[in-house]
């Protein structure tokens, strides 16, 4: 949010860039209120990002604002120091005061309250974030996901800007980290903090932030929404990264806009995708596929959706996860073209399928997403 001298007013804005030591290339801004996961693999960039912010690692060429106070520029060598800076951070490991009891990790955050009235807020703030009783304990006398939560109040405790989450529920085991994303999804909507979370797990992110920001090698590949990050990643590149496997080559044949109907010629087949009038005729594009999109063909009860988008293939790789199984079909036989997608147990059960079995699925033209092709195909 700017006013009119396009000084920001709300929220933080990031623009950093730089060819060493750790390259970047990256711009967003966070809005009040808003939750934003930076993603990517290790090496992405992601925390790089996240200490430039903080101001514990400085840019070649930068810039970050927060409600309006420019705390970086570079171009008018403005660099506010960490302490300048109205941040809250949690780290990966948490950093508490092994000495102090969770209650006075908390106060130690409040130097900028007159000392009468640190100890009360420091209260409010441990039941803000559910440890009413456990005040005097110490951080060893603590479980993890309650020391990440002790941090969090401490993070809070400042009154920051901004908040700021460096993977903050890695070291926790997989019950206590669903049940700390659980919290902090409540402890949003008390706050209007703009909030920026690292994780390297894509499911956590589509799960808690408002918008995702893909990163690789310390550049910004694709900013949205869960919702068009998982069904309209920008390229091949960008779909590899948020765990999206089924990417092939084709070939745009026909534009359809009564119908709202792109054609594509890909194998033998021809199939009709979400239209998309930008792409030429004769093009070649990637597009891609998620597995909720990809429908059996139940040998027990066909249906009428059957005729939309049918392909052929034998089953590659079955196997079951709980009561999930994850199926790879070898597309016309051919072992160079897999596809992947999840089926219920009982609908393998209920359809007797094994690896070998040749069977028929349609593929959803309203999930069918085209991509250009990426200069090169690099690989992540």
């Amino acid at each position: 949010m700017t006013d009119s001298n396009g000084t920001d007013t709300g929220g933080v804005t990031v623009h950093l860039r730089q060819g060493a030591p750790i390259p970047l290339d990256v711009s967003f801004n966070c809005h009040r209120g808003e939750l934003l996961a930076l993603v990517g693999p290790s090496g992405s960039g992601k925390s790089t990002v996240l200490r430039c912010i903080a101001g514990l690692n400085t840019p070649a060429d930068g810039r970050v604002a927060c409600n309006g106070v420019e705390w970086l520029n570079t171009e008018r060598g403005l660099n506010r120091p960490p302490q300048k800076r109205s941040i809250g951070i949690v780290f990966q490991h948490y950093a508490l005061f092994p000495h102090l009891s969770a209650l006075d990790n908390v106060t130690a955050a409040m130097q900028h309250l007159p000392s009468s009235q640190r100890r009360l807020r420091a209260l409010q703030l441990m039941r803000t974030v559910n440890l009413e009783g456990l005040e005097l304990r110490r951080p060893h006398q603590l479980s993890g996901g309650q020391q990440q939560r002790v941090a969090l109040a401490r993070a809070l405790a400042r009154e920051p800007g901004i908040l700021l989450l460096d993977e903050p529920f890695s070291s926790v085991d997989q019950t206590t980290r669903r049940k700390l994303q659980r919290e902090l999804a409540a402890l949003r909507g008390r706050m209007a903090h703009p909030i920026i979370l690292v994780t390297h797990d894509v499911e956590e992110a589509c799960m808690l932030a408002d918008r995702i920001c893909i990163l690789h090698h310390g550049r910004g590949l694709q900013i949205g929404s869960p919702r068009e990050i998982l069904n309209q990643p920008r390229h091949k590149l960008a779909a590899h990264l948020v765990g999206l496997t089924n990417v092939f080559k084709g070939e745009v044949i026909e534009h359809q806009a009564e119908g709202n109907v792109t054609r594509l010629r890909w194998l033998d087949y021809e199939l009709e995708a979400r239209y998309c009038p930008s792409f030429r005729l004769g093009q070649a594009v990637h597009w891609v596929i998620p597995p909720r999109y990809i429908l059996l063909h139940q040998r027990v009860r066909p249906s009428r959706g059957e005729r939309e988008n049918p392909v052929h293939g034998a089953i590659e790789e079955l196997v079951v996860l709980g009561e999930t199984a994850s199926v790879t079909l070898a597309i016309d036989n051919r072992d160079d073209m897999p596809m992947s997608f999840n089926l219920p147990l009982h609908v393998v059960e209920r359809n007797r399928l094994n690896a070998g079995d040749d069977v028929s699925v349609s593929l959803r033209g309203e999930g069918i997403h085209l991509m250009p092709p990426d200069p090169g195909d690099v690989e992540p």
